[in-house]
């Protein structure tokens, strides 16, 4: 039996074993002979002649690339296209990438935005285009090709791509906790939903959007990644707009620290960027890029948010007599309100986490406030789409990582991918595979995980000797010019502020 020890966690400056400072992992490591023992010889150790070929970072990046090996066998049974007997849903391997190919018409060979409208940001637009137009070009030249699957296999690989460059970013920020990457390689939603839809060019250029904040520091060069950080955030705003709410969290932090003028660069550039790769299409086709927009305003309620369970419940709780409407289902034949009702909630729980930042005892990481705006963004939209989890995957691992937690999550997100499914051949067949309240409560478990994920988040920054990772960094890895900054003066004066109301000695 190995001896359980504590170095490498308590001592910021060395590198973390799991077996050691994560209490879930310790206890599975009973199973195996138990935790890492002080005289044992870690792959993670550093360099030297005797190093071995399998460290823990390649490790990391053998396993992601399984995991997206079996992603690629589980959406085999779709590739062809010829899905027969809703296949798509009996198989678990439907995917937007192979169905919205003939959808936008690539497969005649128009062009995002110029001949159709296409329903998602502009970048995704032009990834589809950039593939899709030469495959149908192919696909003239050689009529036996099956443009769909060439479609779908050359998408799945640039995707995937991006998800093991994604892992390689987590380690670079990360290398001294390198199996916190591990979480990311190996979670089962990355394996069931890494192709439904575009989110991993999303997903990849905010990794690498927060990898060249995480370099930046005092001087020109330090301006330059700041610059550089807001251009891969704008373009990863581009692609799916979440991206672009992480820009809030640095210039919150900022303010706190008093680097005010990285985080403003930041956002400057993300904004040029933005509409720098918008003009081109909003100019000449308005009507056309204008789509994404108009879906996302008169969408009703979509399945699996809070307000689709909430719909659920409103006839089940307090049932209502015909015509009277419960508040659910109102907000459901009232988008308008449905949509502000939304923003607003988002925007205080944005508040929230701005007064958070500014008034926890210690600054908070950039990775603990980045998972809590965009889950919240999250809990509180009408669409979750089932591919949305993987927004919040990397920023689970910055944030938090604990496997614990972190797998009773993906535990959740597997049961609602299993009951999305059977939701969905119900509908298409009009025979319910099971009672709509499994689905609801599938979403519930969803919900409520990442809401207790986000509690665990709330607690680590308000007691940060609890923080998993500034257990092994001094500060915050993540937070480039932050990182080590003191509090700007105004807030150590609001800090000394002498009490208004001081309590008057007694008479003797």
């Amino acid at each position: 039996m190995s001896t359980q020890s504590t170095a490498g966690y308590d001592d910021p400056g060395t590198t973390d074993h799991p077996s050691r400072s994560d209490g879930f992992v310790r206890g599975a490591s009973e199973l195996i002979g138990g935790p890492l023992g002080d005289h044992a010889v870690a792959l993670d150790r550093p360099a030297g002649r005797d190093r071995r070929f399998w460290t823990a970072a390649r490790i990391v990046l053998a396993l992601v690339c399984l995991t997206l090996a079996l992603h690629w066998v589980q959406k085999s049974p779709c590739q062809d296209g010829a899905w027969q007997n809703n296949s798509q849903y009996t198989r678990m391997c439907y995917t937007d990438v192979l169905a919205l190919y003939y959808a936008e018409g690539l497969n005649e060979g128009k062009v995002p935005y110029a001949d159709h409208p296409v329903e998602y940001p502009v970048l995704t637009g032009y990834f589809m285009g950039a593939i899709g137009l030469p495959v149908h070009a192919l696909g003239v030249d050689d009529p036996s090709i099956n443009q769909g699957q060439w479609f779908y296999n050359i998408t799945a690989l640039v995707l995937g791509g991006l998800a093991v460059t994604t892992v390689a970013v987590i380690l670079a920020l990360r290398r001294r906790r390198p199996w916190d990457a591990a979480l990311f390689a190996l979670a089962p939603a990355l394996l069931l939903t890494a192709t439904v839809n575009w989110d991993l060019l999303a997903v990849g250029l905010a990794a690498f959007g927060l990898l060249a904040w995480a370099r930046t520091r005092s001087g020109p060069g330090g301006i330059v990644l700041a610059a550089l950080s807001g251009v891969l955030l704008g373009l990863g705003g581009a692609a799916k707009l979440w991206p672009l709410f992480l820009l809030g969290p640095i210039v919150v932090l900022a303010v706190r620290a008093g680097r005010i003028r990285a985080a403003v660069l930041a956002v400057l550039s993300a904004a040029v960027t933005v509409v720098a790769v918008n003009l081109p299409v909003a100019i000449p086709y308005r009507d056309n890029w204008g789509r994404f927009f108009e879906l996302n305003s008169t969408r009703p309620i979509d399945w699996g948010t809070l307000w689709y369970i909430g719909r659920y419940l409103d006839g089940r709780i307090n049932p209502s007599s015909p015509g009277d409407l419960g508040p659910f289902e109102w907000l459901n034949a009232h988008i308008p309100t449905l949509n502000w009702v939304s923003y607003l909630l988002f925007g205080l729980a944005c508040l929230g986490v701005a007064a958070l930042a500014l008034f926890a005892p210690r600054r908070p990481r950039l990775g603990q406030l980045a998972f809590l705006v965009v889950a919240a963004f999250l809990i509180f939209s009408k669409v979750w789409s089932q591919q949305f989890v993987l927004w919040l995957l990397p920023l689970a691992v910055l944030a938090r990582p604990r496997w614990g937690a972190f797998l009773a999550w993906q535990l959740a997100e597997v049961g609602y991918f299993v009951a999305f499914y059977g939701e969905l051949l119900g509908t298409a067949t009009s025979r319910p595979v099971f009672p709509e309240g499994v689905f609801v409560l599938a979403a519930s478990f969803r919900l409520i995980t990442v809401v207790v994920l986000c509690g665990f988040v709330i607690r680590d920054i308000l007691r940060p000797e609890r923080d998993a990772v500034r257990g092994t960094y001094a500060d915050d890895p993540d937070g480039g010019v932050l990182d080590g900054a003191e509090d700007a003066s105004w807030l150590r004066r609001l800090r000394q502020r002498p009490d208004p109301h001081p309590t008057e000695p007694l008479p003797a």
